[in-house]
């Protein structure tokens, strides 16, 4: 990997841009499944939509440097009857009763893959991006580790994990597109970002994208 370009940014650096304006919809929009035939995304969510939380979690590592670079945790689901079987995504799930939305993307990652969340720094969070598939509407934090987490996966719900590299995340090179047939016949062209063989699309995508985008 000594191709990619090193990440320019510092945890200060983070911080600051995420006191920057959030780009949103127009920032997700660009990894979004790009419709077809008249279809249209809902962006919207109904008054029927449940809440959801996710965790954007950065840390030190230093697996394919000598210097210690930012990584990112994506966790790959299990195969099971629903519509996010097999898809890469972040450590999160459903809000539970009266809980804040914050305290939900924590214990959801602790619960997932087992993070120590009490060593964790809340440093802001993203827009928050509505699911039509599920009928989610879905709040991402961003928190950073002063060290490489241990990390202690549940095998029900977590396939693989996914160590990252936020400079490899940076790289226009990992991003791709192909034509995609959905299971309700549509065609449609799918951005993603191809992370070490896995295709990460759709929502991680555009809230990764939202991230991705401060940082420039």
């Amino acid at each position: 990997m000594s191709h990619l370009p090193a990440t320019p940014c510092t945890l200060e650096y983070i911080r600051q841009s995420l006191t920057r304006p959030l780009p949103g919809q127009a920032a997700q929009e660009k990894m979004a499944p790009q419709p077809t035939h008249d279809l249209v995304r809902q962006w919207q969510p109904p008054a029927s939509y449940r809440e959801a939380s996710v965790l954007l979690l950065l840390y030190p590592h230093t697996a394919n440097s000598h210097q210690p670079e930012w990584y990112t945790i994506l966790t790959r689901r299990g195969e099971y009857p629903g519509v996010h079987s097999g898809q890469v995504s972040f450590p999160g799930g459903q809000r539970e009763g009266q809980e804040s939305l914050q305290t939900t993307a924590l214990r959801e990652a602790r619960e997932e893959i087992g993070l120590a969340i009490e060593k964790l720094e809340l440093v802001g969070q993203l827009s928050p991006l509505y699911i039509p598939p599920s009928n989610f509407y879905i709040y991402p934090f961003i928190a950073c580790s002063p060290t490489r987490p241990t990390f202690c996966p549940n095998v029900q719900e977590v396939a693989e994990l996914i160590e990252t590299p936020l400079r490899l995340l940076q790289n226009p090179t990992t991003r791709h597109e192909e034509m995609w047939t959905f299971a309700d016949g549509s065609l449609r062209c799918v951005p993603f970002f191809n992370i070490f063989g896995h295709r990460v699309w759709g929502a991680t995508a555009m809230m990764l994208n939202e991230f991705l985008t401060l940082l420039i």
